[in-house]
């Protein structure tokens, strides 16, 4: 036979072991109850742990033998029965199923959640789970969009995305760009990023040749060649095929809205553009690059985003800056019309006044000879007299010089056209 030790609990000696006694039965009762609510299960537990660990500070256990035979006590009873409530509870049984099983029922894996994790735990987590869909949705939003340029051209899928980005139809990923976006700014101009960088290439470089060259001094070979990979990394062809498109698809989107803007596709876009340009050839005297940069990054994030939070406000004061804009303009348009209706009926009188003084002139001048006009008192009085009895002193004498020089020193008059 075995030399381990035997209890034998006898019952007529110890009645109060025995389950049906009338001191036990309250305990066998709760026990065969089921647990209806987790919170008294609780409380069961909670109560049926303490009796058990003040029966057993209180217990003073003999010392025996290998032959000597255990008698328990009401103690002893106490701290058997805590062990079974604990082991029956309904957390514990979900605990052993989770190891062993690898899985957890969805009733009590909640509970167990709920008390593992708490409300910090299940807010932070769902925080996560909704800021990935949200970056997922993101970089699947990188789709040529289904209208076209003025010109008829299919627009990048950039155009897509920063749409969607600057639109915060994301909030937590536009968010968290935006803030990255300011975080890199202030870093490029109180950070020396690229003396950091240079410090760290250096830091590599000598930690890896020392040791290297400790390795083979020491042990006969290098250190830093054992952490050799078999293979170098390579970028796959395909992989800087998909990088290079989205270069491509990146400066073409650049390129297109700067020609929209310039050829007033959206003439909305154009005149912001120009205000930003004018501010900035004013700013740039007293702001840096930086500050500029900065100001330009608030201005394209947030501008959006007030304009969606207030979005009825905001149309309606356009709607009545149009309306005004409009009377304005018709009214313009109306005294544009009346002064340009004055002017011309006085240009219309000023033409006919100077046309009749034309033809006046032009009448005045039709029918003229092309020698000068001969009045009758410029000939002399005809003869009266018979010429037959005339003597020579009658008649004028003859000229006896040249007439061609007194003709070429005055000149015959030409008529006027």
């Amino acid at each position: 036979m075995s030399d381990a030790p035997r209890v034998e609990i006898n019952h007529t000696v110890f009645p109060d072991l025995d389950p049906s006694a009338p001191s036990n039965r309250h305990a066998t009762e709760s026990l065969s109850q089921p647990t209806t609510t987790n919170g008294s299960a609780n409380g069961n537990l909670a109560q049926s742990a303490q009796k058990a660990g003040n029966s057993i500070l209180e217990s003073k256990l003999p010392i025996c033998d290998s032959h000597t035979t255990f008698l328990p006590t009401n103690n002893h009873v106490a701290a058997t029965h805590a062990m079974n409530a604990a082991s029956n509870h309904p957390s514990v049984q979900s605990a052993k199923d989770t190891v062993v099983n690898g899985e957890m029922p969805d009733k009590h894996a909640q509970t167990l959640t709920l008390t593992i994790a708490g409300p910090v735990g299940q807010n932070v987590q769902a925080e996560a789970t909704k800021t990935r869909d949200e970056f997922a949705d993101l970089a699947n939003s990188r789709q040529t969009p289904d209208h076209k340029a003025a010109t008829g051209q299919n627009l990048t899928h950039y155009h897509s995305m920063f749409y969607r980005l600057l639109s915060w139809k994301n909030p937590r990923a536009t968010g968290i760009a935006f803030a990255a976006t300011i975080l890199f700014i202030f870093a490029a101009r109180y950070l020396n990023i690229i003396r950091y960088g240079l410090k760290l290439l250096y830091l590599t470089l000598g930690a890896t040749a020392t040791a290297e060259i400790a390795g083979q001094a020491a042990f006969g070979r290098g250190l830093t060649s054992q952490f050799r990979p078999r293979q170098y990394f390579t970028i796959p062809k395909a992989s800087l095929e998909r990088l290079l498109d989205d270069v491509e698809q990146l400066i073409n989107f650049f390129v297109i809205e700067s020609q929209r803007i310039v050829f007033a596709e959206n003439v909305y876009a154009t005149v912001a553009a120009f205000f930003a340009s004018l501010i900035s050839y004013f700013l740039i005297k007293f702001v840096p690059l930086w500050g500029l940069t900065l100001i330009a990054t608030l201005v394209t994030y947030l501008t959006p985003l007030i304009y969606i939070q207030n979005k009825e406000a905001i149309d309606a004061q356009l709607e009545k800056g149009r309306q005004i804009a409009s009377q304005q303009a018709t009214q313009i348009k109306g005294l544009a019309n009346q002064h340009a209706g004055n002017a011309a009926k006085t240009v219309q009188g000023y033409t006919q006044q100077y046309t009749a003084k034309a033809q006046e002139t032009i009448n005045q001048y039709r029918g003229r000879s092309a020698s000068p006009e001969v009045k009758k008192e410029a000939f002399p009085a005809a003869p009266k007299q018979d010429l037959t009895s005339a003597s020579t002193q009658d008649f004028p004498a003859a000229p006896r010089h040249d007439l061609t020089s007194e003709l070429d020193a005055k000149p015959i008059a030409q008529p006027a056209l």
